[in-house]
């Protein structure tokens, strides 16, 4: 796994100190698997969100996007067979009562025996046989291996003995395949189209300490491409490419990317192709992207328990068959904490974060070399003025101009600008590279389109 053992520590550590995440409901002990994004884990959060739209739909004339309920009505799910198949193993530790789920168990604690796929009863001989113990006690005492659903419940109405039963969306796919025939009916798209889609999802998961990577409530960025069935190979082949080329420009390293395919067994009742871009964290290959065919199962399956006709009509061929669709996902939370650990440098100084530029929370900061001298501070707010008006930028004074480098450093901001007793003679300022720490002198009048072409 990746060299340093001690890294997600270190940027779980980072990410509260800096402002990127903070564990949920701190104040009141927390809240297993949750986190709050904090100020700069949200422009990160949203600089990735936005890179993946404007590359995904914007940029292209087959794409539309939607912004579908998170409550849809629970025959969806019915339907869609998340009520009956959408489940995982819980298992407990009677001593400290610490839940997980029994794959994860023992994927952590064996991570060379393979597990997807595995029925109740041979992971419970596993983890019997190899003796595994609770990693929170040390305990090796352990209840029977339990079914749960890992879709939310709860309940819609005012009146308590008239409320419904409803859930919170497992995943965001169902509101785009309950909206084709509108977007068909209501847009010029023709077959292949994708329908496009960024939210939130829930799931009721038990997992230990993997930080953002799996969580109760979490973003997904996705869309449901349709297509005729004949095709089906061809496109998924060119998402493949697109998705690990995506995956590629927001900087993560290509030699901790790798595609695994799922095992027959392995995969979600409604796919009947499904690869996995998987990152390398220190704690092991793990889910980042998913690409599924998932033929006509759902368009199918909706048709059916609705009453309503979703199939396509070709004008030109006079066709009319039920679209398959092809299925790119993509995890956002995730993505924050894996460009943080991914990005994430010691050097024999300074801690760095070196983010893709288009990804940084902050493009430049802006400092007077004295926070003392008021000819500087105000020569300096005055630069800082302009720049914000093309960057997002960060203005700081606070202690010494070495200090406020190294800051800049470790939450990623790319350059930083200072203002000199120099630069009152000649208006010119410095401008610092995060990555080399080289600087340059550059004229004012120039600094904006100097940094627009550094940030190409």
């Amino acid at each position: 796994m990746n060299e340093d053992a001690n890294l997600l520590d270190k940027v779980v550590a980072l990410a509260k100190r800096r402002g990127f995440a903070y564990p949920s409901s701190e104040i009141y002990g927390g809240l297993a698997n949750s986190w709050d994004f904090g100020p700069l884990g949200t422009l990160l959060k949203n600089n990735i969100r936005d890179a993946w739209w404007n590359d995904f739909v914007l940029k292209r004339d087959d794409m539309v996007g939607i912004d579908a309920s998170i409550f849809l009505s629970p025959d969806v799910w019915n339907a869609s067979g998340h009520v009956a198949g959408f489940t995982d193993a819980l298992i407990e530790c009677k001593q400290c009562h610490t839940r997980t789920r029994a794959d994860h168990l023992i994927e952590d604690a064996l991570p060379d025996i393979k597990v997807e796929g595995l029925e109740v009863d041979e992971l419970e001989k596993i983890i019997n046989e190899k003796e595994i113990h609770c990693p929170n006690c040390g305990k090796f005492d352990w209840t029977t291996i339990r079914k749960f659903n890992l879709l939310f419940e709860t309940s819609i109405g005012i009146v308590e003995e008239n409320k419904s039963k409803a859930y919170l969306r497992g995943e965001i796919a169902q509101g785009i395949f309950l909206n084709f025939k509108n977007v068909l009916n209501t847009t010029r798209v023709k077959i292949p189209f994708g329908i496009a889609q960024q939210g939130k999802a829930f799931r009721n998961e038990i997992t230990m300490g993997q930080f953002v990577h799996r969580t109760l409530e979490f973003d997904l960025m996705e869309f449901e491409y349709f297509i005729h069935p004949d095709n089906w190979e061809k496109v998924y082949a060119y998402w493949k490419e697109e998705m690990m080329q995506w995956a590629l420009s927001l900087g993560v390293k290509k030699e901790h990317l790798r595609w695994r395919e799922h095992e027959e067994h392995e995969r979600s009742h409604y796919s009947k192709k499904t690869m996995d871009i998987e990152y390398k964290y220190s704690f092991g290959w793990k889910e980042i992207f998913g690409l599924a065919y998932r033929t006509d199962f759902d368009l199918a399956n909706h048709s059916k328990h609705s009453g309503k006709d979703l199939k396509y009509s070709d004008l030109l061929t006079g066709e009319t068959y039920m679209p398959h669709v092809i299925e790119p996902t993509f995890g956002l939370s995730r993505l924050v904490g894996i460009v943080l650990m991914d990005a994430y440098n010691e050097e024999e100084n300074r801690t760095v974060l070196k983010i893709s530029p288009k990804l940084a929370p902050y493009k430049v900061a802006v400092f007077p070399l004295l926070s003392n001298k008021e000819e500087l501070v105000s020569k300096a707010k005055s630069v800082y003025e302009q720049i914000r008006q093309e960057f997002v930028s960060y203005y700081d004074d606070r202690g010494n101009i070495g200090k406020r480098y190294l800051y800049q450093d470790e939450i990623g901001t790319p350059y930083c600008v200072t203002v000199d007793f120099q630069t009152l003679e000649d208006n010119c300022v410095t401008i610092r590279d995060r990555d080399t720490t080289q600087q340059e002198r550059v004229p004012i009048d120039q600094l904006i389109n100097i940094i627009k072409k550094k940030l190409l």
